[in-house]
């Protein structure tokens, strides 16, 4: 990746939040959502920066975004309809950094535009976030192997990772439409359940309800049904990144999973932080790739010098919990894990290589998760199921309680940032949700 002047870390924005040593948003990130005004029916899209929303509709209509800004936002919004980013998002990465850079000379400190832009902000307290995009299709993949190999000591002691997964990017086909935005509560799912003493499954409510850290990769610019994308141009399908929870049922997969794989246990929602952070943002990041010598080292398809020179990315990921009982004494989140995306098994060029390998066509929106991002050392345990040893081990809060599953009234937050001496920190925002009781069975 290349640098210009939107990652100058000197660099200064005339909104005072953006500025801050601790904002997930200086000027030097820019992400992008979809935010709708109290009162409105619609979304309008916008842009992070410090604490407040810029609204680029508005923006874009008073004539302070370039002529190639303006044109790469066409169609990101209408009057009736609202708003979505699908139509940035298709028009690929030039269009994508024509905005960046129109934003970031807009909002930089002394910038002309700044009388006509200050109208166009919103406190982001204020706004409600949606859905950045119209998702068409979803796809989980399992990159992170410090979880897939202990969640695989869990089931098979004796044969934790299976033969493949070494090989290839392993992952399966979600649900895009109980995709929801951070902040939108889950109701805990009821499924078929089969214990190891039960003589036959039962249909109830999940009782080993649980939250897997990943990282959703958007996709742009798509490819044509029967020509697959090579690793020299995956990034160029690239879009941006989320936080992604894949809520899961553990004891509603555990019983449904064989011969196939996830399905009721995995589709009932998985939510998304709400601003998406463009690889523009990640560039200063990037770190090289590789496998450990005595791996097997990627088929030629998945390999490219620019993904061993830099396919990999610096992004620390945490999960914190809050309790019912934690809000009502009026007590924070507090953290139960970290760990960080450079230590996942495929990097993201990978993936949408191998995704589209067979020819299968991917289209601008598609989200494409991680897999749950543990890390190599105890307690960076990407999930529940992970942190309590399969429920065995409760996890201790500071409070008195503990947990080895989620209860009802837990608000589990993800959280990340990119920080390296010489930049600005980059973060995510956060990807909020709290778990609602089950429907009656």
């Amino acid at each position: 990746m290349s640098f210009d002047t939107t990652h100058d870390p000197e660099l200064k924005s005339w909104v005072p939040g953006a500025n801050a040593a601790d904002t997930d948003f200086p000027i030097q990130n820019l992400p992008l959502g979809v935010f709708r005004l109290p009162g409105q029916a619609h979304g309008r899209p916008g842009v992070a920066i410090g604490d407040q929303v810029l609204d680029l509709a508005a923006a874009a209509h008073a004539g302070a975004l370039s002529p190639e800004a303006a044109r790469a936002l066409h169609g990101c919004w209408d009057a009736n309809s609202g708003a979505t980013l699908n139509p940035l998002m298709a028009r690929g990465p030039a269009a994508r950094r024509a905005l960046r850079q129109s934003l970031s000379h807009a909002l930089a400190d002394g910038a002309a535009a700044q009388a006509v832009l200050h109208g166009c902000l919103h406190a982001q307290g204020e706004v409600e976030m949606l859905l950045p995009c119209q998702i068409g299709d979803y796809t989980d993949f399992y990159t992170g192997i410090h979880h897939a190999t202990a969640v695989g000591k869990l089931f098979r002691p004796d044969n934790a990772l299976l033969p493949n997964y070494k090989w290839v990017p392993i992952g399966y086909h979600g649900r895009g439409s109980s995709i929801v935005a951070s902040g939108q509560a889950l109701r805990r799912p009821n499924g078929q359940v089969k214990g190891p003493n039960d003589e036959a499954p039962r249909f109830a409510p999940s009782q080993r309800l649980d939250y897997e850290l990943e990282l959703g990769a958007f996709i742009g610019g798509g490819n044509a049904l029967g020509e697959p994308i090579a690793m020299a141009q995956a990034e160029d399908h690239l879009f941006g990144l989320v936080l992604l929870n894949d809520w899961s049922a553990r004891d509603i997969q555990a019983w449904e999973y064989q011969p196939l794989g996830p399905f009721l246990a995995k589709n009932f929602g998985t939510s998304i932080s709400p601003w998406i952070v463009t690889p523009e943002a990640l560039a200063p990041f990037r770190r090289p790739f590789s496998r450990p010598p005595e791996d097997p080292q990627p088929l030629p398809y998945l390999d490219s010098p620019a993904n061993r020179s830099q396919g990999s990315l610096d992004i620390a990921l945490e999960v914190w919990l809050q309790t019912a009982r934690m809000r009502a004494d009026g007590q924070p989140h507090v953290r139960l894990m970290r760990s960080n995306f450079k230590d996942s098994y495929w990097t993201l060029a990978q993936l949408i290589t191998h995704h589209a390998s067979n020819g299968c066509n991917l289209s601008a929106g598609d989200l494409l998760g991680s897999g749950t991002q543990s890390g190599p050392e105890a307690g960076q345990g990407g999930s529940l199921l992970e942190l309590s040893h399969g429920g065995k081990q409760p996890i201790p809060l500071p409070n008195g309680e503990a947990r080895t599953f989620l209860q009802d009234g837990d608000s589990v937050e993800l959280r990340a940032a990119c920080e390296a001496p010489g930049w600005r920190r980059i973060g995510f925002g956060r990807c909020e949700g709290t778990v609602l009781a089950a429907p009656p069975a």
